[in-house]
C-alpha cells in the first residue's frame, strides 16, 4: 500500500517527532509499503544523515523553524499552506499518517482523506489547544480555545483513527467528546541497537540525577531547585542537565545566583551517543506540569528504560510515565512542589545504590518486553492495518503484539 506521512520534522532532523517518524518510515518499508513524507527543509538542532529511510521525501520550502512565537508561527504557517499544495499533487495515498507539527496538520490530512478517499489517522503528539490552555498561552474556554477547539474536534472525528501515546492523553480526548472507540493507545519507543546498558557511574561517586533531553515550558523545575538548592554543599550528589528548551538558561541563572555547585549543564547529545549519556548518570529525571497532564506525554523515559537507569518522575500520578514507574517497579514518583519528600528520597537512595541498579534492571526488562523500537513500530503498524503477513497471522513477526496490547488496554482501563 502507500503510506503518506506529514510532519514538519523528518529526517535528518533529531527533533523526537521526526526520529518517531523516521523510524515509522523504516518499518513500513520493511513491510513492503511504499512510503511517501512530505516535511520541511531540514533545520532543527542537531542531524542525523546516516541510515536515510526507504521514502520518497517531499521538502517544503518554508520559514526555517526558530523558538519564539513569531518565528514558530512564521515558520507552521508557511509549512501549512505547503503541505496543502503538496499533499494534493503526490501519488494517491492508501493511508494518510499526520502529527502535530504544526498544530492542525491533521486538516491537511482531511482533505487528502476527502478527495483522494484515503484513511486518515491522527498521530497526536501534543494535544491542541489544550496545551496552550495549560501553558496559559490562551485563556480557557476563551474564544481561541472554544473556536480552535473545535476545529480539532472535528478534524479528529472525520478521522479514521487517533493515535495517542497514553492512558492519560487517551483520556483528555475522550473528555472532548471523541468515541473510544476512535482512540488506540501507542506508546512510544527507543531502538536498543542504538541505547543500551552501560556500566554503573564507579563506586563512591556522587549520586548522580540526569535530565536529558528538552527542558520545555511543560516541565516543573521549581521542585528539582529546592531539592538542590537544599544539597548544594552535599558532595555525594551531583545533578546533569543535558539539552535546551525554554526552561533551561532561566535554570541556569537560578544555579549561579544560589551557588549551586553541583549541577553541570551539557549540550544535546548526538543519537549515536545518547546512549552513553545517559548511562553516565544513575537515575534519569523527568518532570511534568499538573496542568499539562494528557495533553502532553514526556518520551524521555523509553530512552532511560532502555539504557537500564531507573527513572524519577516529579508529575502527576496519573501521567503515562508515572503508571510505567507503577507497573513495572522501575523507579519513583514525586508530585510537583513535594520537595521535602523529594530530599527523603535521594538521601535514602544515595545510601543504597543497590536499589538503585536493581530498579534499573527492572527498567531494561520492562523496555525489551514492550518498548524496543520493534515493539513500538508494529503497534502503529497494527492499529493502522499495515501489518506485515507474518504479524497479520501472529507468526511471531511481531513480539507478543497480542499480549502487549491486551495488557496496555487492560493496565490503561485499571489506571
Amino acid at each position: 500500500m502507500r503510506v503518506l506521512l506529514l510532519n514538519q520534522f523528518f529526517w535528518p532532523d533529531s527533533a523526537a517527532t521526526s526520529q518517531l517518524l523516521t523510524d515509522l518510515a523504516r518499518g513500513l518499508a520493511e513491510r513492503g509499503h511504499e512510503v511517501h513524507a512530505i516535511c520541511a527543509e531540514p533545520g532543527y538542532a542537531l542531524q542525523d544523515e546516516t541510515n536515510p529511510p526507504q521514502a520518497q521525501v517531499h521538502r517544503i520550502p518554508s520559514v526555517r523553524f526558530v523558538r519564539g512565537p513569531l518565528g514558530r508561527v512564521a515558520s507552521y504557517a508557511s509549512f501549512f499552506l505547503g503541505s496543502v499544495w503538496r499533499g494534493l499533487r503526490v501519488p494517491r495515498p492508501d493511508v494518510v499518517i499526520t502529527l502535530t507539527t504544526p498544530p492542525l496538520l491533521s486538516l491537511v490530512g482531511n482533505l487528502v482523506q476527502f478527495l483522494r478517499r484515503s484513511k486518515h489517522f491522527i498521530w497526536e503528539m501534543d494535544v491542541y489547544p489544550d496545551v496552550a490552555v495549560d501553558l496559559q498561552y490562551v485563556p480557557k474556554n476563551g474564544v481561541f480555545d472554544r473556536v480552535i477547539g473545535t476545529i480539532a474536534y472535528l478534524s479528529r472525528k472525520r478521522s479514521d483513527g487517533i493515535l495517542v501515546l497514553g492512558a492519560c492523553m487517551r483520556d483528555r480526548l475522550l473528555r472532548r467528546g471523541l468515541p473510544a472507540s476512535k482512540v488506540f493507545i501507542a506508546e512510544n519507543w527507543a531502538d536498543s541497537k542504538i541505547i543500551h546498558p552501560t556500566s554503573w557511574p564507579e563506586p563512591g561517586t556522587p549520586l548522580t540525577i540526569l535530565y536529558s533531553g528538552n527542558l520545555g515550558l511543560a516541565h516543573d523545575t521549581d521542585t528539582i531547585v529546592q531539592a538542590m538548592t537544599a544539597l548544594k554543599n552535599d558532595k555525594n550528589f551531583r545533578f546533569v542537565f543535558a539539552g535546551g528548551g525554554a526552561r533551561r538558561k532561566p535554570l541556569e541563572s537560578l544555579c549561579r545566583e544560589r551557588e549551586i555547585r553541583s549541577v553541570e549543564f551539557r549540550s544535546y547529545s548526538s543519537k549515536m551517543s545518547l546512549g552513553e549519556s545517559l548511562g553516565s548518570g544513575h537515575i534519569g529525571l523527568i518532570t511534568q506540569q499538573t496542568a499539562c497532564l494528557g495533553s502532553v506525554v514526556p518520551s524521555k523515559v523509553y530512552g532511560l528504560l532502555a539504557a537500564g537507569r531507573p527513572v524519577l518522575f516529579i508529575g502527576p500520578e496519573e501521567s503515562t510515565v508515572a503508571q510505567i514507574i507503577k507497573r513495572f517497579d522501575c523507579g519513583w514518583h514525586i508530585p510537583c512542589g513535594d520537595a521535602s519528600s523529594l530530599l527523603d528520597l535521594l538521601r535514602a537512595l544515595s545510601e543504597n545504590r543497590t536499589v538503585v541498579e536493581q530498579a534499573g534492571s527492572r527498567a531494561r526488562q520492562a523496555f525489551l518486553r514492550f518498548y524496543d523500537l520493534p515493539h513500538g513500530v508494529s503497534r502503529i503498524c497494527a492499529l493502522i492495518g499495515l501489518s506485515s503477513p507474518a504479524e497479520a497471522s501472529h507468526d511471531s513477526g511481531a513480539p507478543e503484539m497480542k499480549e502487549i496490547q491486551m495488557e496496555e488496554n487492560r493496565f490503561a482501563d485499571v489506571c
